[in-house]
């Protein structure tokens, strides 16, 4: 598990290092991500390995968003003075995103059907 740990976590330093050491405008982790992408790609039993460690991930990813509620609920006050307008966002956000989410699938589809024709 320690192996396959730090074979996740170096992916994403090295998506960190590579970011920062170059200034690309995209976030380390996703770099990281993309290079284990590429990793799986090339070593496909490495999916194998990797799973139990990813499963435990998963199953306690709640946890992570512990720090995020206590934070929310340190600045209830900016929620009861802004609440209505903070929701209004948040649901033009979210319906902005599906519609950009939905767009992208077609697109991909068309650009798919069109190459496999």
């Amino acid at each position: 598990m320690l192996q396959t740990l730090g074979l996740l976590l170096g992916c994403q330093l090295l998506g960190e290092i590579t970011v920062r050491g170059l200034g690309l405008a995209i976030p380390g982790p996703v770099l990281g991500l993309t290079l284990l992408v590429l990793m799986l790609g090339v070593m496909p039993t490495l999916a194998d390995r990797l799973r139990p460690t990813t499963t435990v991930i998963l199953a306690n990813l709640s946890f992570l968003f512990v720090p995020a509620g206590v934070g929310v609920i340190g600045n209830f006050e900016v929620l009861s003075e802004d609440g209505i307008t903070l929701l209004a966002i948040l649901t033009i956000s979210t319906v902005l995103s599906m519609l950009a989410a939905v767009g992208t699938f077609i697109g991909v589809r068309h650009a798919t059907e069109r190459w496999a024709s």
